[in-house]
């Protein structure tokens, strides 16, 4: 595992993040894909056993039970210090009409109950999950920067930002991190996101490496998504598109294979990381998961095979779409 700089933290990460965003019972869209605590912990231990140090987590992830449960985790690992921990908040206190918002209120509300959740004094890496057009960011950013200042957390970052959004938190308070969708399939910030950060020495945490599983190399034909599954709302998932992404993941398996002697899996995610993202994140339901992890670590992709890769893409998806669909509802 090799490990990277956390910006002007001091701090340094794997270059892959364990995401927790399945840790719990399966609470709406995560009924059927979720770890229970049981199977949490032994990802934890597996994740920890591959040189991973760095777990990332919301308060949002199944009502606050993934934090629960990575909280109990550290406190009977008793490693704290070993791990560089990461979470992310949404700012929502309750469903009244005025318990949701990036406000200095609710963001000092959502950071007490993270730290009683996770059992910690601090939060490494405290990060907003999607900005609040009704609140200015300068506002939330002047209250992360009291945070710092505070001691409870170590950096600030956000989520879900637009480039012109991460310089209006700029202005109000240090911003280390920025933590977008990206993949094989989702490549939106190479056209802003990822110049801009790289120019501003913006560490990049990038999510969905996978793309909901389509990378894997699991997904066939016939499989079927279940109750509240994400992907039953992911246009990516409906026909004709799905039909050309499994194509293109046909295609990019096959190459991967020929070529380097290794899955699309590990493609992808080499890939990733190859393109000048630090750290990508990469989630599990089952610890047999992480054994992957060593695959795609100890090589790199030429400039030629991104070239293949591209030309790949391009002719197996003639109406290639994003993650736009992912976005919450607009707060009332």
């Amino acid at each position: 595992m090799d490990y990277r700089k956390l910006g002007r933290t001091g701090l340094k990460v794997s270059e892959l993040c364990l995401g927790c965003m399945a840790f719990g019972p399966g609470i709406g869209f995560m009924k059927g894909i979720s770890a229970p605590e049981r199977r949490a912990f032994k990802i934890l231990d597996r994740a920890v056993d591959r040189g991973i140090n760095f777990l990332d987590t919301a308060d949002i992830y199944q009502g606050g039970i993934s934090e629960e449960i990575v909280g109990r985790w550290l406190t009977r690992r008793k490693n704290r210090d070993a791990i560089v921990l990461a979470t992310k908040m949404r700012g929502r206190t309750g469903d009244g009409p005025n318990d949701e918002g990036l406000s200095r209120k609710h963001v000092m509300a959502a950071c007490e109950a993270s730290l009683r959740r996770l059992r910690t004094d601090f939060i490494d890496l405290y990060q907003v999950h999607w900005p609040d057009p009704k609140v200015p960011i300068e506002e939330t950013a002047g209250q992360m920067s009291r945070f710092v200042e505070e001691g409870k957390i170590r950096a600030a970052g956000v989520s879900n930002y637009s480039s012109d959004q991460m310089d209006s938190f700029a202005r109000g308070g240090r911003l280390s991190t920025a933590q977008p969708p990206y993949n094989l399939f989702e490549r939106g910030i190479d056209k802003d996101i990822l110049p801009y950060c790289r120019d501003k020495g913006i560490v990049l945490l990038t999510y969905g490496a996978l793309c909901r599983g389509l990378l894997s190399g699991r997904m066939k034909p016939d499989t079927e998504f279940a109750g509240d599954d994400l992907r039953k709302w992911d246009p990516k998932f409906q026909e004709p598109r799905y039909g050309h992404y499994l194509d293109a993941v046909n295609r990019l398996d096959a190459y991967a294979k020929e070529r380097h002697g290794k899955t699309v899996m590990a493609l992808a995610v080499r890939w990733i990381l190859d393109r000048g993202v630090e750290v990508a994140l990469w989630g599990g339901r089952h610890p047999s998961q992480l054994d992957a992890v060593e695959e795609a670590m100890g090589w790199s992709l030429s400039e030629e095979a991104f070239q293949d890769i591209g030309l790949i893409l391009a002719e197996s998806i003639p109406d290639p779409v994003g993650p736009e669909f992912m976005a919450p509802p607009a707060r009332p």
